[in-house]
């Protein structure tokens, strides 16, 4: 498949604008997805493909957080396995859509409008959360919780992994809650921790994308380059701003990622 170089300068520069969202908050990906859709990748290979700019950005958005000693690694170990768990599941189910929509007792898209209004309901909600409620996401310092003191962490973290697995777009949301809300860690380092989890659920996925032959190298290294970027910029604003902005810019993106899934 050939693409324009109009096409790629716009990946590069969505690139770099989704990176810092994704740090930042979260639902960059329901840019993207779009954009290669748009430019005629089906959206298996579209999904797959934006995996490799994902994984790239987590690495990038790890290494600022760890050299700024801004990385929590106590509970990483209790964090990971509800992650994995979810993640496999996922993963699995994104590689096989085809064959499970073809069992749903409906049509494919009334599947995946019900599904859309699911998540873009849930993202709403946890946005508004964030700004209208914040006590209930917030807590105060050093108050910080184990995963096996909570097991809606587990839970929350669990759909983290399935659904950032299977579809990835908007996943920083559910993310968050577990951290910031479950586990009550402030915004800039449940943001950290955010990463650890998205760069396991994306390298179980994109392993098994690639194994099924559905990634797209040259539109994904571009990705990753812009993402890469993107990252490390958004790691900066991440630990020099305050947790009211962080609340206002998660908001303000939810917002933005919503509009943009419905109107694609």
């Amino acid at each position: 498949m050939e693409f324009n170089w109009i096409f790629y300068l716009l990946l590069g520069l969505l690139g770099i604008i989704c990176g810092i969202i994704n740090i930042l908050a979260g639902g960059g990906s329901n840019i993207i997805l779009p954009l290669l859709m748009i430019f005629g990748l089906d959206p298996q290979t579209a999904n797959a493909t934006n995996r490799v700019g994902i994984w790239f950005q987590g690495m990038a958005g790890l290494f600022g957080f760890r050299r700024a000693k801004a990385l929590p690694t106590q509970d990483i170990g209790g964090i990971v396995l509800p992650t994995v768990c979810g993640a496999l599941v996922g993963a699995v189910l994104a590689a096989k859509l085809d064959v499970i929509v073809a069992w749903l007792p409906f049509e494919q898209v009334s599947a995946e409008w019900l599904m859309k209004m699911i998540l873009l309901g849930a993202m709403l909600f946890v946005a508004a959360m964030f700004l209208f409620k914040p006590q209930a996401v917030m807590h105060a310092p050093n108050t910080e919780l184990s995963v096996k003191q909570s097991r809606a962490a587990w839970g929350w973290l669990f759909a983290a992994g399935l659904y950032g697995s299977f579809v990835q777009a908007g996943v920083g949301f559910v993310l968050l809650t577990a951290l910031a809300g479950a586990l009550h860690y402030d915004l800039r380092r449940a943001n950290a921790l955010k990463l650890v989890c998205t760069m396991l659920f994306t390298s179980i996925a994109l392993g098994i994308f690639i194994w099924q032959g559905q990634v797209l190298w040259k539109v994904g290294l571009l990705l990753a380059l812009g993402n890469s970027v993107g990252a490390l910029i958004g790691v900066r604003f991440a630990l020099s701003i305050s947790q009211n902005s962080i609340r206002w810019i998660l908001f303000l993106m939810t917002v933005a990622a919503v509009i943009a899934a419905l109107w694609f």
